[in-house]
């Protein structure tokens, strides 16, 4: 997997205490804005990077016509999504 770390915009499920669930989300690619359905969440945990909570989740979709295996990061603090690698 390749690092990115794009900001992206999310459609996420939320619980009161728990982490979120992301469905949906949204990306530039070149000029163009790319729409990706979450398919499967592979495995999700929650880290601290340099002192911010972040939650990881990899994920798999279809992603033109090709099953990928990519990384989401949430942070907590800031509420913002990333597609960290692909």
């Amino acid at each position: 997997m390749k690092v990115i770390a794009k900001e992206i915009e999310m459609i996420a499920w939320f619980k009161k205490m728990d982490m979120p669930i992301p469905i949906k989300f949204r990306f530039l690619q070149g000029d163009q804005r790319q729409v990706v359905k979450i398919d499967r969440i592979l495995q999700a945990d929650e880290e601290k990077l340099a002192g911010n909570r972040m939650y990881i989740y990899r994920c798999q979709s279809v992603i033109k016509n090709e099953e990928k295996i990519y990384e989401l990061k949430y942070e907590v603090d800031k509420c913002r999504w990333y597609l960290f690698k692909i």
